[in-house]
């Protein structure tokens, strides 16, 4: 979450607000709370996407930020943006600032969610659209010192393409050359809109600063963001509280004789997560099983 540290419920609205307003002023589009704001105009996602894909007369017809995708037996995501063109291709943007935050698994996993998403019940597979998942990063996480990467699935044996329809593209933020990409990520690091070379994202990025009603809508993002990541930590500490509280009674029982199969029972947990506890305890570590 991108709010001043010092900043806390306990503030006035107005104090808080304040203080938004001076970490805005340092925004770019490398922080998602600002890169998503900018993203909700149409011609600014599509602008990004004509300069990575490299096709002036890309048309983005629908996209969306911030939507959640649904893993109904594992691991869902929140994506950034995922835009769709007139062609009928579907492109998920992300700006990831951290290595972690862009490794190759997690670009797969992006791409597996997209597809499991965009195709309906008795569809046929062929209907896939094509998909492209595009990393922004802040560092070059390939590491051979390119400014953009395209990658895609081929047959080793023939060296031909497979041709799934599934593309992933890692953008290197950290290459500002003198061409349209390395332009465009100049434009991301901007912390003003009159140092932009796109008057696009310029327009855009000058009317979430300066105009009133924009700022307050960014101050009001930020202010639910704050609340949430409060009440989040609350819930955590709720559940370390519970965590730790099981683990004395674990310990409590095992000293009056009870076996490790009926603590395990009377405490609602697995065999094995109490012999973890026991076993940690003698090293006075706090599992982290729960």
């Amino acid at each position: 979450m991108e709010v001043n540290p010092c900043i806390s419920s306990e503030n006035s609205l107005a104090e808080r607000y304040a203080l938004y307003r001076e970490r805005i002023k340092d925004f770019t589009l490398m922080s998602d709370i600002f890169m998503r704001n900018v993203f909700k105009e149409r011609e600014c996602v599509e602008y990004v996407l004509r300069i990575i894909m490299n096709e002036d007369g890309l048309e983005v017809i629908d996209h969306v930020v911030q939507m959640d995708y649904k893993n109904l037996q594992g691991r869902s995501l929140i994506m950034d943006c995922v835009a769709k063109d007139g062609k009928g291709k579907i492109f998920n943007v992300e700006v990831q600032q951290e290595n972690d935050g862009a490794t190759p698994e997690r670009a797969r996993y992006h791409s597996s969610l997209l597809d499991m998403n965009l195709l309906k019940a008795g569809e046929n597979f062929q209907q896939l659209p094509e998909t492209h998942v595009i990393f922004i990063t802040g560092d070059d996480v390939l590491g051979c010192d390119l400014p953009i990467y395209h990658i895609k699935r081929i047959i080793e044996e023939v060296n031909l393409d497979f041709e799934d329809k599934s593309h992933i593209i890692y953008v290197n933020s950290g290459k500002q050359e003198d061409t349209d990409l390395g332009r465009l990520m100049h434009d991301f690091y901007c912390r003003n809109a009159k140092d932009m070379y796109s008057k696009v994202l310029a327009k855009r990025v000058q009317k979430l600063k300066e105009t009133e009603e924009e700022v307050d809508t960014m101050c009001q993002v930020m202010d639910d963001l704050l609340k949430s990541a409060e009440t989040i930590g609350e819930a955590k500490g709720r559940v370390k509280g519970q965590l730790e509280e099981r683990l004395r009674n674990a310990i409590n029982m095992k000293k009056e004789g009870f076996s490790v199969s009926t603590i395990a029972k009377i405490l609602g947990v697995g065999v094995e997560v109490v012999e973890d506890w026991l076993a940690k305890d003698k090293n006075n570590i706090t599992p982290a099983k729960c």
